[in-house]
């Protein structure tokens, strides 16, 4: 492990990530393959401490059950508790509700402050084991991102290790739109983190398609990449009527998120039938098996986004200005139908 999370596997034992902004130890978990993702179901839910004593709580309909295995927290285990309440608030706006309806937060504690690495389990029940820096403070919680970012994770079915691109690029997109659109984070500084970390999912010499090339660039970044393209293409196909997000929406209610093993062709096929469009299907055709070019300062410039001295500069005359704000707007639609069609 490094300072900010960093883990290895995806499966739905346990969905673990390599810190997206961060690439330390992807290769050495790669390596380990197989036999990491063996020892990473024996140590399940199972093996966790299990002399906790959980604080029941009730957040937007969800019963959540979360043990401070340590108790040594210097600002005491409030700020914490507010911390899963806005971020499980936060998920349950993105998809319209929390992806389940009962789960469990294992919050464990390490030297220094921060939030630094999470697990997120769904074969026995949803559970989220969590490791916070013991003198981490209010404002660093409020600023978390790896949360709702492990929180996410529960909203996808397992697709397979061949596919934890998706897995982890659908929640390295999502948390920074999540929560943008919830007030919790400004979206400048979403899209300029975009625009500094997109091209880390670029393909590289040699690379295979998604499918294939399982570097720490390409399964997160590159994840990320495929959301955004997804997201701004949906967006055009519909007049801007309805976006990723709506996908998602609907994959995450016909599945139940990480307690179901899906194929990625049945997630593609759910997440455009509910917008109407072919466009994931067909993305995900052009590069699975193949390097997809793009042309991200084209991008940029069309989206009304200019790189500039570490943040970004938004022109609001641009063709798909309009795309780049509803991206980070919240939806109001209604629910006829179970629906995600806007409310006129």
């Amino acid at each position: 492990m490094s300072v900010r999370p960093e883990t290895c596997a995806d499966s739905r034992a346990g969905v673990n990530y390599i810190n997206p902004r961060e690439s330390g130890m992807f290769r050495s978990c790669l390596r380990a393959g197989g036999l990491f993702v063996a020892m990473l179901w024996l140590a399940g839910p199972a093996a966790a401490e299990m002399d906790a004593r959980p604080q029941m709580l009730d957040v937007d309909g969800v019963r959540v059950s979360l043990e401070f295995l340590d108790s040594d927290f210097t600002n005491s285990s409030e700020p914490l508790v507010a911390w899963v309440k806005r971020s499980l608030s936060i998920v349950a706006a993105y998809y319209g509700h929390f992806p389940v309806s009962q789960l469990r937060i294992r919050v464990s504690s390490t030297g220094g402050g921060g939030v630094r690495h999470g697990t997120t389990f769904g074969a026995h029940g949803a559970l989220i084991r969590i490791t916070v820096g013991r003198e981490v403070t209010p404002a660093e919680l409020l600023n978390d991102w790896v949360l709702v970012h492990e929180m996410t994770h529960l909203a996808l079915p397992d697709v397979g290790p061949e596919h934890i691109w998706l897995s982890e690029g659908v929640a390295v997109y999502v948390e920074g739109v999540a929560r943008a659109q919830a007030g919790n984070r400004p979206a400048v500084e979403v899209w300029a983190e975009q625009a500094a970390s997109m091209p880390r999912g670029l393909p590289q010499p040699g690379d295979a398609g998604l499918d294939h090339t399982h570097t720490w660039g390409r399964t997160y970044w590159g994840g990320a990449l495929f959301c955004l393209l997804a997201d701004v293409q949906i967006r055009q196909s519909t007049r801007n009527r309805v976006g990723l997000q709506s996908a998602l929406r609907a994959v995450a209610r016909a599945s139940g998120g990480l307690v179901s093993d899906w194929p990625i062709e049945r997630v593609l096929t759910v997440g455009d039938a509910a917008v109407g469009t072919k466009v994931l299907e067909e993305l995900y055709a052009r590069s699975k098996d193949t390097p997809l070019a793009t042309d991200l300062p084209a991008l940029w410039q069309s989206l009304g986004i200019e790189p500039e001295s570490g943040t970004v500069k938004l022109h609001d005359d641009a063709p798909l200005a309009k795309i780049r704000d509803a991206i980070m707007r919240s939806p109001v639609h209604s629910t006829v139908a179970g629906s995600d069609r806007p409310t006129p």
